[in-house]
C-alpha cells in the first residue's frame, strides 16, 4: 500500500526482455537507500517488486499482464519515473490510500501554466467515470491528486509548483499516456451497493433520491 506522495524521480537506465515481460533498471538515490530484495516500490503508480539492486539503482520485472494494463511498456531509456516506497505501520498518510494496481491508462489532453498552479486535463475510458467526483482523489502516475472538475471521460487537476517540479509530470507533454488508479474507497462502495442491490436492498438510485 502507498500514499501517492512521490519520494523521488528516478531514471530508467536499462531495459531488457525476459520472456513476455521486461526487466527495468532504475537509477535512484533515495528509495534505494534501505531497499531489500522483495520490497514493493510504486513505479509510476504501479506496484513492482525489487528483484536486484546496488548502491544507486534497482531492478524490477514487469510481466505481460502489467505491460498490457499500464504505460510501463512504453518507457524508454532516460525516461523519468515517479518512485515511492510502500507504507510502514509508522508512516503518515499524507495523500490517500493507493494500492499500486492500475485501473486504466489515460492521456494528457491539456497543460496550462498559470501564476500559482499548473492545470492538467486528462481523458480516460468512460466506463470509469462513476469513480470520479469533484474534490475526490485520484492517483495519476502514482501521484495523489485532487480532482478539480470531471466530465464523462475527462477530468482536470491543479498542481502547485512543488508537485510539478518534484514529479515526472514536469517531463510530460500533451498526448502522453499516464497510469490511473481510481479511489479505492469508491470501489468498495460500488461493490457494497451492487451486492445489496442484487439482494433487493439499497440501490444507487435510492442513494441519489436521498441526496447522496
Amino acid at each position: 500500500m502507498f500514499t501517492g506522495i512521490v519520494e523521488e524521480v528516478g531514471q530508467l537506465i536499462s531495459r531488457r526482455k525476459k520472456g513476455d515481460g521486461l526487466i527495468y533498471k532504475i537509477k535512484s538515490h533515495i528509495v534505494v537507500d534501505d531497499v531489500k530484495i522483495g520490497d514493493s516500490i510504486n513505479i509510476n503508480g504501479t506496484c513492482q517488486t525489487v528483484t536486484d539492486f546496488d548502491r544507486d539503482s534497482f531492478e524490477v520485472e514487469a510481466i505481460a499482464e502489467t505491460l498490457s494494463r499500464t504505460n510501463l511498456g512504453k518507457l524508454q531509456i532516460g525516461d523519468r519515473i515517479n518512485l515511492e516506497r510502500s507504507l510502514t505501520p509508522s508512516s503518515r498518510l499524507g495523500g490517500h490510500l493507493v494500492s499500486g494496481h492500475i485501473d486504466c491508462v489515460g492521456a494528457i489532453s491539456g497543460i496550462v501554466h498559470k501564476e500559482e498552479q499548473i492545470d492538467i486535463s486528462v481523458t480516460y475510458p468512460q466506463e470509469y467515470s462513476h469513480y470520479l467526483i469533484k474534490k475526490g482523489s485520484i492517483a495519476m502516475e502514482g501521484i495523489s491528486l485532487t480532482v478539480v472538475d470531471c466530465l464523462t471521460g475527462s477530468y482536470s487537476v491543479s498542481l502547485i509548483p512543488h508537485t510539478w517540479k518534484t514529479t515526472n509530470l514536469a517531463y510530460k507533454n500533451v498526448g502522453d499516456k499516464i497510469n490511473l488508479e481510481f479511489d479505492l474507497i469508491a470501489k468498495y462502495i460500488e461493490k457494497m451497493i451492487n451486492s445489496r442491490n442484487s439482494k433487493g436492498g439499497i440501490s444507487l438510485e435510492d442513494l441519489k433520491e436521498k441526496g447522496w
